[in-house]
């Protein structure tokens, strides 16, 4: 039998307390707050943002929680290309993007900074790592043996997304690259909640084109039915607009009982001027959310917002589609399947951690 010293069982006591503690401070300010946010970028694409408490700020009373995360690539300032102006943004430069780990330290290191009550309301994410890499399981590993008690999941990380793929220097991320699924089998191991950014089609695709991101995020998602799969955006993007049946492959994938650890949120505005663009869009969309109530969660996708208007922009955006809603899927998309999902990753993140971390010499 392996023996356990005081100390170390009163720290594992200490964690089981802290993480108790946590969950109910979220349970009991559930009642007072409009949503929970699934999908939120601390940090720009040059690893600039809004600080931590400011956050917090602009939350205020009318967002409960949040899932947090950098953003995992840098953008290069490359003098040759854009001379002394400097990009803050992918769409601004030529210069390549590339795979920046430090975001994972500096986000764990903003959450330990706030009091116990405020972690309550956040959620980090690892996103640190490069998704062709087959070591990219030992940086997440190492993440969380590092930082115990402070990451809920992974991601958002991107394997297909228009005009950021192209730009990332080094190998071409795919869904079919056995490191997506080396990172995804960890997932579930862990109880990591992973956000995944995939596009449902190519840009511009030709009339016989095979579509076949569909097909290779099915396969995928059929081969990782242990892990919870966050589906960032339902896969649409600034060009890769609804295609012709999309309600029809969101349809098949929630119905699916193998996918039933898949899920869908409703973050960045672009998804949100697909879905308000007319009265058949949002009786399409409110009617799969009533069907499915949970399984869709409401994102802002927000990138360092100066105020609350800007940060919830989104939800209010979205006030045409809720009123659409029955109260129990309102209820659920906006607040509900969020707590349910990451109640459960910290519970089962602090057990992995719990048989992993190796004591602190005394």
């Amino acid at each position: 039998m392996q023996r356990t010293s005081h100390g170390g069982a009163i720290r594992t006591l200490v964690g089981v307390l802290a993480t108790c503690a946590a969950l109910a401070a979220g349970s009991a300010h559930s009642e007072t707050y409009e949503a929970n946010d699934s999908h939120f970028h601390l940090t720009n694409y040059v690893q600039q943002g809004t600080d931590i408490h400011t956050l917090l700020h602009i939350m205020g009373d009318r967002v409960g929680r949040v899932a947090l995360f950098g953003i995992p690539l840098q953008q290069q300032w490359s003098y040759g290309n854009t001379g002394m102006f400097a990009p803050t943004y992918y769409l601004q430069t030529d210069a390549p993007l590339y795979y920046y780990s430090f975001t994972d330290a500096y986000i764990a290191m903003a959450y330990r900074s706030l009091s116990p009550a405020e972690r309550a309301r956040v959620d980090p994410m690892i996103t640190g790592f490069n998704p062709t890499d087959m070591y990219a399981v030992d940086h997440i590993r190492r993440v969380l043996t590092t930082f115990p008690g402070v990451f809920s999941g992974i991601g958002e990380f991107t394997i297909h997304k228009e005009f950021v793929s192209s730009k990332i220097a080094g190998e071409t991320a795919s869904l079919t690259n056995p490191a997506l699924d080396r990172i995804l089998d960890f997932a579930a191991e862990a109880g990591l909640v992973a956000i995944l950014h995939n596009d449902i089609d190519v840009p511009f695709p030709t009339p016989d084109q095979e579509p076949y991101q569909v097909i290779q995020l099915r396969d995928l998602f059929l081969r990782h039915r242990q892990t919870t799969i966050i589906w960032a955006h339902a896969g649409l993007g600034r060009i890769v607009h609804p295609m012709a049946r999309q309600i029809d492959v969101l349809e098949r994938l929630l119905s699916n009982p193998a996918l039933s650890r898949v899920y869908i949120d409703l973050s960045w505005s672009e998804t949100a001027k697909y879905i308000v663009a007319t009265p058949a869009s949002l009786a399409a969309t409110a009617d799969l959310i009533n069907r499915y109530p949970d399984r869709v969660l409401f994102g802002t996708d927000e990138v360092a917002p100066r105020d609350q208007a800007h940060y919830l922009a989104i939800y209010d955006t979205y006030a045409p589609l809720l009123a659409r809603l029955t109260p129990e899927a309102s209820e659920k998309f906006r607040k509900g399947n969020y707590a349910r999902l990451f109640d459960e990753a910290r519970r089962n993140v602090r057990a992995w951690e719990r048989t992993h971390v190796k004591e602190s010499p005394q």
